[in-house]
């Protein structure tokens, strides 16, 4: 066990008031290494506790690029990791020169899928590991036979591509029993407006708006199927909570999705396919007491890529990030 004097400070844009994927993130691996080394969450660095920081992890490469500068100008010898989310990987790294500087000033890098090292040049890929995220595990619930329930978790951005989602509903006749639920945050107020269009044209869909994370956790338990149609996606938390409760995914067939769920899964669509995922939904609804069917064949594909997303998993492997950065560290000195 390392001393408790190494001190390590997470950088996270997104705080608890964000409700999304990267806060659970920072705040998950907080958890994981407060046993082990004092730990704590900051939007930017420095701050005034800077002075004690040893070791630093940046989420998002572009978005903590200024922490992530001020870090090196202070630090020396290793003390860095970059965690990759899915606009670093998907968009920024190819565009933006300080999230391109993140990467050269790295002494680790991390993705949250399998697939993520794919995106980044040799040079970088040769100090990249994956992390997968995990979830705790749930129970299966049964579900409802009056109706078929698809849920889509997303706050209402480009990047979580809602406008497939709205033509699906509009696909989908209101005597088909298909009931979609969003859950999501008004971020583009374009969407919102769309979401609040479809509603009053589908009596079967709803936007549900923001819901506290637990609520939401219950309703994907609850839901037949998690239909996540994202065009960047860098390991979606939603997907995660799927798995760990065994409800089957409909997914767009992006690297981030196919980086959690395989090469080989059954429920993929090609991303913005509003008609591919309007018939997947519709096989799925006719078929969930046919064990051969589609339905069976992704949630057993889901199963077995479950212990993948094992909290005790993410924490090891967290824990081992941090070892071999100190000891990358003390080899230097």
């Amino acid at each position: 066990m390392q001393p408790r004097k190494v001190q390590v400070v997470i950088v996270t844009p997104a705080l608890a008031d964000a409700n999304n994927g990267n806060w659970r993130t920072a705040q998950r691996w907080r958890r994981f290494l407060e046993p082990l080394y004092r730990t704590r969450l900051v939007k930017e660095w420095p701050d005034e506790d800077a002075a004690a920081d040893s070791l630093m992890i940046a989420l998002h490469a572009r978005r903590s690029a200024t922490s992530i500068a001020a870090w090196c100008e202070h630090q020396t010898g290793p003390s860095l990791v970059v965690v990759l989310t899915g606009t670093d990987l998907y968009r920024d790294i190819h565009t933006d020169t300080s999230a391109q500087h993140s990467l050269e000033l790295a002494d680790l890098l991390v993705t949250l899928q399998e697939r993520g090292p794919l995106a980044l040049l040799p040079a970088h890929r040769a100090k990249t590991r994956v992390i997968f995220q995990s979830a705790a595990k749930r129970a299966m619930l049964p579900k409802t036979s009056r109706h078929f329930r698809a849920l889509m978790v997303g706050h209402l951005r480009a990047e979580k591509s809602p406008a497939t989602l709205f033509a699906v509903a509009r696909m989908i006749e209101p005597d088909e029993g298909i009931l979609i639920d969003h859950v999501g945050g008004p971020l583009d107020r374009v969407l919102a407006s769309e979401a609040e269009a479809t509603m009053a044209a589908c009596p079967h869909y709803r936007w549900l708006g923001n819901r506290p994370h637990e609520e939401t956790r219950r309703r994907i338990q609850r839901a037949h199927v998690l239909v996540h149609c994202s065009q960047i996606e860098g390991g979606s938390h939603a997907i995660l909570e799927a798995v760990a409760c065994g409800t089957p995914v409909l997914a767009s067939a992006i690297d981030g999705n196919i980086g959690l769920l395989g090469e080989n899964y059954a429920g993929y669509f090609p991303w913005g396919d509003a008609g591919r995922l309007t018939h997947l939904l519709r096989q799925c609804s006719k078929a969930q007491a046919d064990p051969a069917a589609l339905l069976q064949q992704i949630k057993a594909q889901i199963t077995a890529r479950a212990s993948l997303f094992a909290p005790l998993a993410e924490q090891q492997a967290v824990r081992q990030l941090v070892a071999d950065l100190l000891t990358k560290r003390d080899e230097v000195k």
